[in-house]
């Protein structure tokens, strides 16, 4: 696909902390990190611009210019300064940078210990690490941010649909096989014994602070929680709304270091001591025990999903109020348990399908349901059933089969000229400075601000 047809725009940096860092070992007469551009007070660095083409890369690029990853780059700190500056743009720097601490934690629970991670992400040291976790992070927040605000009205009409297929058929690419699918997902049920165990344990933690241990040794011991339990369960800044419903009704019910009785959430149970809370914001500490469900109670569930097709088979429910009254997953039960693919459409690449799917749905015909089989889900143990709802064959794309498809392709084109459209009028007012290496380059904005001959 030509330049001309470019219907994505860089919302964010996506860095690979894992790809090649910035501060690995230069060979002779290679230059050492710099700034590559400054728009208004953000920075772009050379590492930025390499990690950018080396991403790129990775992915399968096959034109990998330089002056083009910059541009893209500064296009997005433009976004960034002016989101920061735009009052209606709420400020979550400080939640981010927790947001990124709480991250690292997690990366760090997955290794033996810390030295072993840096090694493994090539970072020095771990607030190096951080540091590039929040740098990301606040980049796409505040990049997105923009963008949603500068092309919240965008729309297209039927007759622009069909203008930009016109245009533009012959450089569309072939849609590769694929897929639409349906699922109904069960959370298993814990048995009371299993409940009241986890309960019995999380008293005996509670009376063991209360007799002199603090929460935050005993959330290191035996919370189950990778996100917080290296930091002693300690969450800051939490903003209302952001945990689910019953850890956030407990947590604000309690006073300053108070410590809650056992509470179910659908991540299992935990305890909670609220450490501080300011209006719309609070701190607060947690132990969970996760409701990790026994083969037995995984048998169950299977049992309950299998009898449920039975049902759906025998033509007594269809598979979408099955899944409106059946399924636990809230993502897909209220959209008929229809799962979406990574354009937002009902059809998946079957590429992308993971193996442990790919295996269930192996010899299934249009309209099959898979048995009752589990996966892990986000780190929790599900059990589902999924129904192959359609095969599509891979085809060039038209305005008969992919209509909604191809709509959308237009519409992030549009939303694409309302953003350059945005850049250029803040251009004669902000200030930019790019850095001489890239003198050469033949940018679409005029970046450098250089006269326009009439």
């Amino acid at each position: 696909m030509t330049n001309k047809l470019k219907i994505t725009f860089l919302l964010g940096i996506f860095m690979m902390i894992f790809s090649s860092n910035m501060n690995a070992q230069l060979k002779p007469g290679e230059l050492v990190d710099g700034i590559a551009a400054v728009i208004g007070d953000e920075i772009v660095l050379e590492s930025d611009v390499n990690e950018q083409m080396n991403y790129a890369k990775q992915q399968g690029a096959s034109d990998t210019d330089k002056c083009e990853f910059l541009e893209n780059l500064i296009s997005n700190k433009l976004l960034v300064y002016e989101a920061k500056k735009d009052t209606l743009i709420e400020n979550r720097s400080a939640a981010i940078k927790d947001q990124a601490n709480a991250k690292y934690r997690q990366l760090l629970s997955q290794f033996p210990d810390e030295k072993t991670m840096l090694a493994a992400y090539k970072f020095r040291n771990g607030f190096e690490m951080k540091n590039a976790i929040e740098k990301i992070d606040i980049d796409q927040y505040y990049g997105q941010a923009k963008y949603q605000r500068v092309t919240e009205k965008a729309d297209v009409t039927p007759n622009e649909v069909t203008d930009f297929y016109n245009l533009y058929k012959m450089q569309l690419p072939e849609v590769k096989d694929e897929i639409s699918v349906s699922q109904i997902v069960m959370y298993p049920k814990l048995t009371e014994a299993h409940k009241e165990d986890l309960i019995k344990r999380l008293k005996k933690i509670k009376a063991d602070i209360a007799a002199g241990e603090t929460f935050e040794s005993q959330a290191r011991i035996y919370s189950e929680d990778e996100g917080s339990a290296a930091n002693g369960g300690l969450y800051k800044n939490i903003y209302k709304g952001q945990m689910v419903k019953p850890f956030e009704a407990a947590a604000l019910n309690l006073q300053d270091n108070e410590i809650s009785d056992p509470i179910e959430s659908e991540f299992g149970y935990h305890i909670i001591q609220l450490i501080k809370k300011s209006g719309k914001v609070y701190d607060a500490r947690h132990i969970l025990l996760k409701a990790t469900p026994t083969d037995e109670e995984l048998k169950m569930a299977k049992a309950k999903l299998d009898s449920i097709k039975g049902l759906i088979i025998d033509g007594k429910i269809s598979f979408k109020d099955a899944a409106f009254k059946f399924s636990d997953d809230k993502k897909t039960k209220f959209n008929a348990g229809v799962i979406s693919g990574a354009d937002g459409s009902d059809k998946i690449e079957r590429e992308s399908i993971p193996g442990s799917i790919t295996y269930e749905l192996a010899g299934l015909n249009k309209g099959d349901i898979t048995a009752a089989f589990d996966e892990e889900e986000n780190k929790r143990k599900v059990v589902k059933i999924i129904k192959l709802e359609d095969v599509i064959p891979a085809h060039q794309i038209t305005l008969e089969t992919d209509y909604n498809r191809i709509k959308q392709m237009a519409l992030n084109k549009k939303r694409n000229e309302m953003v350059e459209k945005f850049v250029n009028s803040k251009l004669p007012t902000t200030f930019i400075s790019i850095d001489g290496r890239y003198d050469n380059c033949k940018f679409k904005a005029n970046w450098k601000k250089e006269s326009i001959k009439k």
